[in-house]
């Protein structure tokens, strides 16, 4: 499903809201642990981030990412817990998510590159939106992932 008309929030985790909260937690779980296997998905690290979430027309959270502050887990900031609802996937929200999610990026830290953490399977996604290999392959969460930078134009 095509959702081009998501409203984004764009919020620190203490001015999230419940709600929001809940709805962002609940995105990841879904995705994250039901899909992808058991791991410890809030950590410390949302704190210490910024979090944009894209609802649709219906008020249903479709997608969301979250980008941690510089030197907590990089030098530059990262954006990470990147999730689409499964109904959502296939027709570009997750490309809408990191475009709108790097635009935040350049605003709150302009000039700075921006860190991934990306699964393996994904590096030429995130490779079609600026972002080159930095590492080899390694295991997190038992699931391969490559590290990959963004070099702010």
């Amino acid at each position: 499903m095509a959702l081009t008309n998501l409203h984004w929030t764009w919020a620190r985790f203490d001015d999230l809201g419940v709600h929001a909260l809940h709805d962002a937690l609940a995105l990841r779980c879904k995705v994250f642990i039901l899909e992808q296997g058991p791991y410890q998905d809030p950590d410390g690290a949302d704190k210490q981030s910024w979090h944009l979430l894209g609802y649709d027309g219906a008020g249903a959270l479709q997608a969301c990412l979250r980008v941690v502050d510089p030197g907590v887990n990089y030098p530059e900031p990262s954006i990470g817990r990147v999730v689409t609802a499964k109904e959502a996937r296939g027709g570009g929200t997750g490309r809408l998510l990191m475009q709108e999610g790097l635009a935040r990026c350049r605003q709150v830290w302009p000039g700075r590159g921006v860190r991934i953490s990306a699964q393996a399977h994904l590096q030429r996604f995130y490779g079609s939106l600026g972002f080159v290999a930095v590492s080899d392959e390694y295991l997190e969460d038992d699931i391969p992932h490559i590290e990959m930078l963004w070099s702010s134009p």
